[in-house]
């Protein structure tokens, strides 16, 4: 049997190595006989963000193609995309409204949290294309589970980004309509008001008080190829003021009625997948609606939460750090009622005390490869130069949820690398204190095929998805 770390870091004596496996992005899965741990092994270069785009493979025609926007692949221009600093102050501000959102148990429209469940700050790191109207008009519009209602940039604007042309224009669209303030869907719209022509209108206000404003319509929505979804419910904004970046508005798939995922599962079943390419991935992902021919799927109940319906919430077991268990029951990994997993969220939070014992453990089993430590980047608290090394080895991490459902991390999913002289543990601690529910974000769903099988109420995952 393996023996633990010890508190000081000791390891047994005995020497073994087995090769495990070949895996992809030039991972060695080994098992190491002097910390009985398993481990991986990466080719550096493979860890930070190449200047090219390979072509896009062929796919599944239902599938919609989904690109990080800070990729070589990203269709917003190379100007549009943050730095690796900027993405994790935006992440600290999104995790913050979302706890606070979560806290409050409450509707609250305060400009310091977000007008709706999940809406935050940072919008999305992913963007897909879709069209809008008929005649169609294409848009590159955020993802984002902790959403939900959906919105594009729409003529005439007061403050859009891009020229006129660019903006979804109702109407020139032959199926567009409004809804009035009397409608039942009307209704269905948080924040909601009534303007002088009795259109239904709409305001969400983000974290740092940027937000977009306008009117509630209905259109036909194209998805992947010539798939519709006729009389989509969206926003119509003419007002989007802040930090939104250059995508042309927000697909939300939370789980309140007025979300893409609800309102497509008449059509499609209450089903939806996605597979998060890394930010060095060279390739794109993809987003389908409908039930997946993947196979190997190991799911894991969702979990309800009235007071932020939004939400999707998981049961979070335990975590592996080199096959190791981390010391800490699962009442403390999850708080009631479980761990979010959010598609906008960048970097997975955990509980103080979770937090501080894989930091501990990681720590131990990297000291043991000798690697020179570097200050904090950020959120990020542990750090190592890489300067000068040909390949990094580091131990497997593995998230464990009830029902058997496992993700085994890549490495994308356990080092974020912000340049090629420096590599970080890519969790952080909730920071708002013990009874902030954790979250998983995007950095550790990357190349997995997630599936929300809303019907069911669970959730799915099986690696290798974008592949």
């Amino acid at each position: 049997m393996a023996q633990t770390v010890s508190n000081h870091g000791r390891f047994p004596p005995h020497i073994l190595l087995l090769l495990c496996a070949l895996l992809s992005h030039s991972l060695l899965a080994i098992v190491d006989g002097n910390t009985g741990g398993t481990w991986l092994v990466a080719d550096v270069q493979s860890l930070y963000q190449k200047p090219v785009c390979s072509p896009p493979k062929e796919t599944n025609s239902k599938r919609l193609p989904i690109t990080h926007r800070s990729s070589p692949c990203s269709p917003l221009s190379a100007d549009s995309r943050p730095s690796h600093a900027q993405i994790l102050k935006n992440d600290q501000v999104r995790v913050s409204s979302i706890q606070s959102r979560i806290r409050d148990g409450k509707r609250s429209f305060s400009v310091i949290v977000p007008a709706k469940p999940g809406l935050s700050l940072d919008i999305g790191n992913y963007v897909v294309k879709i069209g809008m109207g008929t005649p169609r008009n294409d848009f590159y519009v955020a993802v984002d589970t902790g959403s939900d209602l959906s919105w594009i940039n729409c003529y005439p604007c007061l403050s859009c980004h891009g020229k006129p042309s660019m903006l979804y224009n109702p109407t020139r669209s032959r199926t567009h309509t409004d809804i009035l303030c009397n409608s039942t869907d009307c209704t269905r719209i948080d924040q909601h008001s009534c303007s002088v022509y009795k259109r239904c209108n709409y305001k969400v206000i983000y974290g740092d008080m940027s937000q977009t404003n306008g009117h509630i319509v209905r259109d036909t929505l194209f998805l992947s190829g010539f798939d519709t979804l006729p009389n989509f419910i969206f926003g119509c904004g003419n007002n989007n003021t802040g930090l939104f970046g250059k995508v042309d508005g927000l697909i939300g798939l939370g789980r309140d009625n007025i979300s893409l995922a609800s309102q497509a599962s008449s059509k499609y079943g209450a089903i939806f997948s996605y597979c998060l390419p890394s930010v060095t991935s060279t390739n794109d992902g993809y987003l389908l609606f409908g039930k997946s021919t993947l196979s190997n799927t190991k799911f894991t109940p969702m979990i309800k939460k009235p007071s932020s319906p939004s939400f999707y919430y998981l049961n979070l077991t335990t975590i592996l750090v080199g096959s190791y268990p981390l010391d800490v029951s699962s009442t403390v990994l999850t708080r009631d009622p479980g761990i979010v997993i959010d598609s906008g969220t960048v970097i997975t939070r955990l509980p103080p005390v979770a937090y501080d014992k894989l930091k501990t453990l990681f720590q131990q089993l990297m000291d043991y490869q000798n690697y020179k430590k570097s200050p904090p980047f950020e959120i990020l608290d542990t750090c190592y130069n890489i300067t000068g090394l040909d390949k990094v080895r580091l131990p497997t991490v593995s998230l464990v949820f009830s029902g058997g459902a496992v993700l085994d991390l890549d490495i994308p999913g356990i080092l974020y690398t912000p340049d090629p002289t420096l590599t970080c543990l890519a969790f952080a601690n909730t920071s708002g204190g013990a009874y902030d529910v954790g979250i998983i974000g995007n950095t550790q769903q990357q190349t997995f095929d997630v599936s929300y099988d809303i019907a069911n109420q669970m959730i799915g995952f099986r690696q290798g998805g974008c592949s």
